[in-house]
C-alpha cells in the first residue's frame, strides 16, 4: 500500500514528528511504502473560494498544492499528522484540507484509507474532541476509510512524548496496515 503522510508541524523534531517516525517505521515493516510530505515547507496558499476549479481542478492558484494533489490521487492512504493548536489542526494542515475542494470528486472516488496522528500538551479527557469531530466529518464527507487515530494526551515536549505510550501506539497503527 502506498501511504502519504501530511506532516503539518512547524517543529520538525517535536512530538508530532516522533509519532510520524514511529508510524512510518511500523508501516514500512509491514511492507507499505510511506512518503512524508512536510507541508510546512511547501508553498500552499489558502483557498480563495473562486470555484474556478469547478470542484475538480485545475486550481486557479499555481502552487505546491498540485504536488499534494498528485501524491494523494496516487496513494492508497493519507495520514493527517498535526499538533493540536487551540483544539484544531495546525493552520498549515487546514490550508491543505481546504484546498481539497479543487479535486473533491477525485478524492471521493478514491475511497482512501486514512488516519490521524496528533499530540497536545493537555491531558484533559475533552482535549481532542474538536479535532476528532473534524477528522471524522472529513472521513465521512470524502469517503475515507478510517484506520485509526493516535491522540497523544500530555505530549507537550519530545521528552514527554518519548516517555508516553503514544510512539508505540503510532508504531502499532502503522504495523497493522
Amino acid at each position: 500500500m502506498k501511504i502519504t503522510v501530511l506532516f503539518a508541524s512547524p517543529n520538525k523534531s517535536g512530538s508530532t514528528a516522533i509519532l510520524v517516525d514511529n508510524f512510518k517505521r511500523g508501516a514500512e515493516e509491514s511492507g507499505n511504502t510511506v512518503e512524508v510530505l512536510d507541508v510546512c515547507k511547501m508553498n500552499v496558499r489558502p483557498c480563495i473560494g473562486c470555484v474556478r476549479c469547478g470542484y475538480e481542478g485545475p486550481c486557479a492558484q499555481k502552487d505546491d498544492n498540485e504536488i499534494i494533489r498528485q501524491k494523494l490521487l496516487c496513494s492508497d492512504m493519507v495520514v493527517f499528522a498535526t499538533p493540536l493548536y487551540y483544539y484544531g489542526m495546525s493552520a498549515q494542515l487546514k490550508i491543505i484540507v481546504d484546498r481539497f475542494c479543487a479535486y473533491n470528486s477525485s478524492l471521493n472516488s478514491r475511497h482512501l484509507k486514512s488516519a490521524l496522528l496528533t499530540v497536545a500538551w493537555n491531558a484533559d479527557d475533552w482535549t481532542f474532541e474538536a479535532i476528532e469531530a473534524h477528522y471524522k466529518t472529513l472521513v465521512r464527507y470524502i469517503h475515507f476509510r478510517d484506520m485509526g487515530m493516535v491522540l497523544g494526551y500530555g505530549c507537550g515536549s519530545p521528552s514527554m512524548t518519548r516517555r508516553s505510550e503514544y510512539p508505540e501506539k503510532a508504531y502499532q497503527l502503522g504495523r497493522k496496515l
